[in-house]
């Protein structure tokens, strides 16, 4: 083994602020410079995965878009099934829908009815988690399926936001971030 092998990966100099978008006054967190660099994405999804290993995830819940992106290689190491929490008129069958607030405005997002089962036991995964509100409602969708939500993991947590405050008024499992910006 190498000597870079043995320490952790250096995630956070691969995230790129990017001031006033996709409004003034947001700074958007960019990723795909981290998932795109050549350790990057295995780094992000083997430190997931080892984290909730032996829990008997068998379903991950990924909110549009970036959720995808993380939430499909998470479960496919944890040989779960992944499960898109999408946009509302995505998804061509009955849905169960959540509406929630983000930082700058208001969203919905939506799972097939059919997509889980009570006896499903879930990882909610995202790329990012500010305000906790996408995060939030993802949960609320696994919970109107009667599915069990066995935690939650995020590439990048905006701490001074307080999204763990927010998630934790409604859910008790653990929240997992790599990254924590304070």
């Amino acid at each position: 083994m190498s000597d870079t092998q043995d320490r952790p990966f250096a995630y956070e100099h691969l995230v790129i602020d990017i001031p006033d978008y996709p409004e003034p006054g947001v700074i958007f967190k960019d990723i795909t410079p981290l998932i795109s660099n050549e350790h990057g994405l295995s780094a992000c999804v083997d430190t997931m995965v080892d984290h909730f290993l032996g829990m008997g995830i068998n379903k991950v819940v990924g909110s549009e878009a970036r959720g995808f992106l993380i939430g499909a290689p998470v479960a496919y190491r944890l040989g779960a099934g992944f499960v898109p929490a999408r946009k509302p008129g995505k998804l061509p069958r009955e849905v169960y829908s959540q509406r929630y607030a983000l930082e700058y405005g208001t969203d919905e997002l939506q799972i097939h009815k059919d997509a889980l089962k009570p006896t499903d036991r879930v990882l909610v995964v995202d790329d990012l988690v500010a305000t906790g509100g996408t995060a939030l409602a993802t949960a609320k969708l696994v919970e109107q399926s009667g599915a069990k939500i066995m935690g939650f993991s995020f590439i990048l947590e905006l701490d001074y936001l307080h999204p763990r405050e927010v998630i934790s008024k409604e859910f008790s499992q653990e929240i997992y971030s790599l990254i924590k910006v304070h």
